[in-house]
């Protein structure tokens, strides 16, 4: 690989880590081409970005990512390396598992997430249960909308209640309202005849 090679390889791979929240290595040596096009179509299907570096690259693109130390996975840089780079904090932790029921690699060599490093392939199980961002969300919005579709169910069927009441006392009021009139009539003559009684 020529000098230029090398830089264009490191700057695609700076391209990849700027201002990634999740960043797997995983070691994927041993798998065949037609496991290898499978691992990288599922994870193409969930939106993980895969690239198999060379580790001297791998390292001298991560030493210049500002506000990110990476140091702590460079001693995990030997033999085949893939550089895998997710939205979803679980999601290549998931990949690697799925894959692994058939075969014993992908192995994770280290991975940064949620401003964390786990270093090595029994990190696997506590990076498959970390819950994503989206996750998180959705279960605090659950919880949110819990109490609030109760006031809006209650809300909604308060007025058809009040409606209700209000049709049933206005029912009443109306048959009423003719007995009440029909009293007051005698006793509004009552009141003329005793001017005429004078």
């Amino acid at each position: 690989m020529t000098k230029d090679q090398k830089v264009v390889a490191i700057q695609e791979i700076k391209d990849l880590l700027q201002d990634a929240k999740v960043v797997y290595v995983a070691d994927l040596e041993g798998l065949n081409a037609a496991k290898s096009s499978d691992f990288r179509r599922q994870a193409f299907k969930q939106n993980i970005k895969v690239k198999v570096v060379k580790n001297t690259l791998l390292q001298k693109a991560m030493e210049q990512i500002e506000g990110v130390d990476y140091s702590e996975m460079f001693n995990t840089f030997k033999g085949n390396s893939a550089l895998m780079v997710a939205e979803t904090a679980n999601a290549p932790a998931k990949l690697i598992k799925d894959f692994r029921k058939k075969d014993e690699k992908p192995a994770l060599k280290s991975a940064f997430v949620q401003e964390t490093f786990y270093v090595g392939d029994n990190n696997l199980d506590a990076l498959v249960s970390i819950k994503s961002r989206e996750e998180m969300i959705g279960e605090i919005i659950g919880l949110l909308q819990s109490p609030i579709q109760r006031v809006v169910s209650a809300l909604q069927n308060k007025p058809e209640t009040v409606e209700a009441k209000a049709e049933e006392a206005a029912a009443p009021a109306v048959e009423e309202t003719p007995a009440a009139e029909a009293p007051e009539a005698p006793a509004a003559e009552s009141t003329d005849e005793t001017p005429a009684a004078e």
